[in-house]
């Protein structure tokens, strides 16, 4: 049975494409009222996540098209990652100050499950350019803005890298306005396969090193700076996502925990040591050599730099692996960017040893941590995720720690009550 929305029955007509995107924001917020986007970073991290991300060599382009005519405009020109979270908000100084009103400002998340129906967390979930006028906005804090968005595609693999927004009057959704963030963005596009271009022609071009090159000043390492960090993705998926020099890679299981066993293990395994880390008890090691084999005939053809050497079987270089980097932020008390980044449990569906270890230790640190240690709002974050749909003690956690008059509170207290059945 398709759900009712009896909000949206007393509204007036809306384009079809809104009122989708204000269902699912119904389906992920219940409710219009005390909207406020989160902020995902402290400075110091923010400033660490967006130098490494991809987005950061555009930027320049940017700049030179959105930015620098945009002042004294009253817009606002903000480049978000792929899951809505803003990286950069520039643009008129005036505009800027009204923005952080509504908290659209660097470091805030505005993507449609945790704000409704926006320009940039619509255009991500739609995968295409995206504009709201005033009152289409599902937050009311937002009517008086409106706003165009067009997704960041990675010219290589097609994912998509992030959006880049136009935010402010009737000026942001005027009639030339999409074209000219179309055409930023196209540019910007071409900019990245120029740098990956170059990167990859300097180290074809030299075997170690370039003959007469002077070492980390020279322009052939500022060519050949990688543009993205190799990682693996493993969190909520049973088979593992390769990102690694712009591309995306789709692995099996078996390659998914092979790979991410010795991306967290630098100093390499022994054949024996790594069959006890991915297998069952009782298999030979026949099978881990064979699967090697396989692994290493695959990444020759979309990562070279990254096939194992063996005896100890090792990664050449590091490899960032999803679930690590939620350990360590929450090591560091950094509660918001570790649950950003987890999409779930470690590979669910795996029996692989060590990754039922690593499943188990970060699902855990991560439940403690937030229980023990975060706000409100970041703990009702986490109480989105399917593995706290049922924890008793998480939402009752969630209902002591809500302020007595938070618009959130019956909706916790409504779950509370169906869970205690």
């Amino acid at each position: 049975m398709s759900p009712n929305y009896p909000l949206l029955d007393g509204m007036p007509a809306m384009r079809s494409m809104v009122r989708e995107s204000w269902k699912r924001s119904l389906d992920a917020l219940s409710t219009t009222d005390g909207l406020a986007p989160p902020v995902v970073w402290e400075s110091r991290e923010l400033i660490e996540f967006r130098r490494d991300h991809p987005l950061a060599a555009i930027m320049p382009v940017i700049s030179k098209l959105l930015i620098e005519p945009s002042h004294d405009t009253g817009l606002l020109i903000a480049v978000g990652d792929e899951h809505g979270r803003l990286l950069w908000v520039e643009g008129d100084s005036s505009a800027r100050r009204h923005g952080e009103n509504i908290n659209f400002a660097t470091g805030a998340d505005w993507s449609e499950p945790v704000v409704g129906t926006s320009a940039p967390g619509t255009a991500l979930v739609l995968g295409k350019s995206v504009q709201i006028v005033g009152q289409e906005h599902f937050n009311p804090a937002v009517h008086s803005w409106s706003c165009t968005a067009v997704p960041v595609h990675d010219p290589d693999s097609g994912s998509i890298l992030g959006i880049v927004d136009i935010t402010g009057g009737a000026d942001a959704v005027g009639s030339n306005t999409l074209s000219l963030v179309q055409a930023t963005v196209a540019a910007a596009e071409a900019q990245l396969r120029i740098h990956r271009l170059e990167r990859q022609v300097a180290e074809s071009q030299r075997p170690g090193k370039l003959p007469g090159s002077s070492g980390a000043g020279s322009s052939s390492a500022a060519a050949a700076k990688p543009l993205y960090r190799d990682s693996l993705q493993i969190l909520g998926r049973d088979q593992g996502l390769l990102h690694v020099a712009g591309a995306a890679v789709t692995l099996s299981e078996r390659h998914t925990e092979i790979l991410a066993v010795l991306a967290l293990h630098p100093d390499g395994l022994s054949a024996e040591e790594l069959t006890n880390k991915v297998y069952p008890d009782g298999t030979s090691l026949t099978s881990i050599r064979a699967e090697m084999v396989r692994l290493r005939k695959l990444l020759l053809d979309v990562a070279p730099s990254l096939v194992p050497t063996s005896r100890p079987y090792r990664l050449p270089r590091p490899l960032v692996v999803d679930a690590e980097q939620v350990h360590n932020y929450l090591d560091r008390g950094a509660h918001r960017l570790a649950l950003n980044i987890y999409r779930g449990e470690v590979m669910p569906r795996s029996l692989a040893p060590a990754i039922a270890g690593i499943r188990n230790r970060v699902a855990v640190q991560l439940r403690e941590a937030i229980l023990n240690d975060a706000s409100p709002e970041v703990l009702l974050t986490y109480l989105q995720l399917s593995e706290a749909a049922d924890d008793v003690e998480a939402w009752r956690t969630a209902l002591r720690l809500l302020p007595p008059r938070s618009p959130k509170r019956s909706a916790v207290v409504a779950h509370v009550a169906e869970l205690e059945g």
